[in-house]
């Protein structure tokens, strides 16, 4: 499949050489925005990557902005401290622990939303919701925000529709028949103005619940969902894989800068019981 810097509907696809630098840090120079970024960061997953991620994140996103990091934890007394720079503040919320990692995934949907309405929106200009489980290795800009913006998975974004991981079940409210598709987006980035953020996080939680009434579970969880919802509301904003890489996959020739990267994993010691 093609790499693309452009989608049918006009929606960029933001790639190292998409986009003039200069003019976008121009433009955002005097417009005084603040950017926020969800991570919810439970369980071994606070402890084995909360502090890279936090220490990365400073370092590299939005480095010229003001920026606010929402951690959402199931435990206060392990968060590490981290010194920030001065654009750059977090905020530590409790939230309850789940029985297995797969309603973690899919009830921060619920979580996010929650927050959005309680105070986000009226602290930020854009939200990002990321997984705590990578590292930023280059800039992460501001030729990434946009109104709603959606994230190229790495292991999907060359491949055509009938391929991707969608939910094929039509008892699910995820589900996206063969034939039908335009790319797979990752759940690990994913973001937008905080009111298309909730618009996002409220529909994919409602098919979350949806499902649960009817004893399903979507194949890729929230992901599922999230894709549902991209497929019938178009991102207007695309992240290439150079904004969520997975390492072991090498580097196409493609990938010239990568700005966002995920960690090792080892699933059965982090979705171990703890």
């Amino acid at each position: 499949m093609r790499n693309l810097s452009i989608t049918e509907w006009a929606a960029p696809i933001v790639w190292h050489d998409s986009y003039d630098q200069s003019v976008l840090e121009k433009y955002y120079a005097h417009r005084n925005i603040t950017v926020g970024l969800t991570v919810f960061a439970v369980g071994r997953y606070l402890q084995y990557y909360l502090g890279r991620f936090l220490l990365s994140a400073d370092k590299f996103f939005m480095t010229d902005q003001r920026v606010i990091i929402y951690i959402m934890t199931d435990n206060f007394s392990r968060i590490p401290w981290v010194s920030l720079n001065r654009h750059h503040t977090f905020k530590v919320f409790q939230i309850k622990q789940e029985k297995r990692w797969q309603d973690v995934s899919m009830m921060r949907m619920k979580t996010i939303g929650e927050h959005i309405v309680d105070h986000i929106q009226h602290e930020v200009d854009f939200l990002f919701c990321m997984d705590v489980d990578q590292v930023f290795r280059n800039r992460y800009g501001v030729e990434t925000l946009g109104e709603s913006v959606a994230q190229l998975h790495s292991f999907w974004y060359q491949e055509y529709p009938d391929l991707f991981p969608y939910e094929r079940n039509a008892s699910s409210e995820a589900d996206i028949p063969r034939g039908q598709g335009d790319f797979y987006y990752h759940a690990a980035v994913f973001g937008g103005t905080p009111a298309q953020v909730l618009r996002i996080v409220r529909e994919c939680a409602k098919g979350i619940m949806n499902d649960k009434k009817n004893n399903f579970e979507a194949v890729r969880h929230d992901e599922s969902h999230l894709n549902k919802y991209f497929f019938l509301h178009k991102p207007t904003n695309i992240s290439s894989p150079e904004y969520c890489r997975a390492s072991p996959l090498g580097r196409p020739s493609c990938i010239k800068s990568v700005r966002l990267s995920w960690n090792f994993k080892n699933y059965e010691l982090l979705r171990g019981k703890q």
